[in-house]
């Protein structure tokens, strides 16, 4: 059993509250990723998790037994920093070794495991290399060979391909997500890139302020954001949150007619993701301010009255800084959040206007 359980854990220095009242799960044999901005709490997570960090309140369950107070050594874990954290001096097969020879392993059981691991990792032709001979994606193997050769089953990742260039990073949360399923481990990853939590994760735990924003699995994070930050953390580009404020039939985007819903509500935030926005038809009237060329798209931001909303459409787009264009949506493409708190509200879109700034007959009741 390896399953991961974290109940109500807060960590405190002093006053400051670096984790508040944490909640989550991790299944057996799942990938969790712990999301967020910089400086959210989510590695202090991970550290609480390991053991390296003291809990000052709540509870934490592996396997079913509560490793609270239990040193990293008896958790039955291993990790990946960072940092690639290798020994300069020592060759690659000596670095994925260091472990098992710390823990006086019988030396034709570490024989065994290094072949299958120079085996998984495609590091059998390096193995007598140092680490300075090395690419950032070899030695960054390395690393998870040191980690995986332990044969735990549960491995903790923090932040370890953030070193890497973009197209090295692409590869190598492939080969982490496929090494994960292939061996069956539980894994904690934590990222603030939130392509590599969407492209790698079973669930999400979407942090900020060191407290839960949002845990789900990515495809309903993405489709059903339960906040404001979380919408905008989630998506390339970040989903458009826009002001809304009542109007003379409605309610309209802050600064312009366009009517978002037939009856006036005040306090009100609309969502819309740019690649649910699209250019022509009989849509709102737009301006253009700014044109992005992606190569396959181009993400084009554009004024609505005084709130600024960005689309992203395929190929390169013809219009130029300052032209006029339209702006059209699907009514079920509507995402509305409280102004005050920033909570989802699934309420208010059920009178979403059937067009941007047409008339329904629906009302508020």
């Amino acid at each position: 059993m390896s399953q991961i359980s974290v109940r109500n854990v807060s960590k405190h220095w002093g006053v400051m509250a670096a984790v508040e009242a944490v909640t989550f799960e991790a299944a057996q044999a799942s990938l969790l990723v712990l999301l967020g901005p910089s400086g959210c709490g989510k590695s202090t997570t991970l550290r609480l998790i390991a053991g390296l960090e003291e809990v000052s309140d709540g509870r934490i369950f592996i396997g079913g037994e509560d490793v609270t107070d239990l040193p990293p050594a008896r958790r039955h874990i291993s990790m990946v920093f960072q940092s690639y954290a290798l020994f300069p001096h020592l060759s690659v097969a000596e670095n994925i070794l260091f472990g098992l020879k710390v823990r006086k392993t019988p030396k034709a059981d570490r024989s065994r495991r290094l072949e299958r691991v120079a085996s998984l990792l495609g590091l059998g032709a390096q193995l007598e290399r140092k680490p300075s001979q090395l690419s950032g994606g070899q030695q960054q193997r390395v690393a998870l060979g040191r980690a995986i050769i332990a044969e735990t089953p549960v491995c903790l990742m923090d932040e370890p391909l953030s070193n890497l260039d973009a197209q090295l990073r692409a590869e190598m949360r492939h080969e982490i997500r496929t090494l994960q399923q292939k061996l069956g481990i539980t894994m904690v990853y934590v990222t603030h890139d939130q392509s590599e939590a969407m492209s790698m994760a079973d669930q999400v735990i979407l942090m900020r302020e060191g407290r839960v924003e949002q845990a789900a699995a990515p495809d309903h994070l993405y489709a059903r954001p339960a906040t404001a930050f979380a919408a905008r953390f989630i998506g390339t580009p970040p989903m458009n949150i826009l002001t809304l404020s009542p109007g003379d039939d409605g309610t309209v985007i802050a600064g312009s007619q366009a009517r978002i819903l037939s009856q006036p509500v005040e306090g009100l935030l609309l969502g819309l993701r740019p690649e649910d926005v699209t250019l022509g038809g009989e849509g709102i009237a737009a301006r253009v301010l700014n044109a992005e060329y992606l190569g396959a798209d181009t993400v084009l931001t554009c004024a609505v009255g005084s709130q600024a909303l960005t689309t992203r459409i395929s190929g390169k787009a013809t219009s130029a800084p300052d032209a006029a264009v339209r702006l059209a949506w699907r009514p079920e493409n509507l995402h509305f959040f409280d102004a005050a708190s920033g909570h989802r509200r699934d309420d208010v879109a059920a009178f979403a206007a059937t067009d941007p700034g047409g008339s329904t007959q629906k009302r508020l009741a």
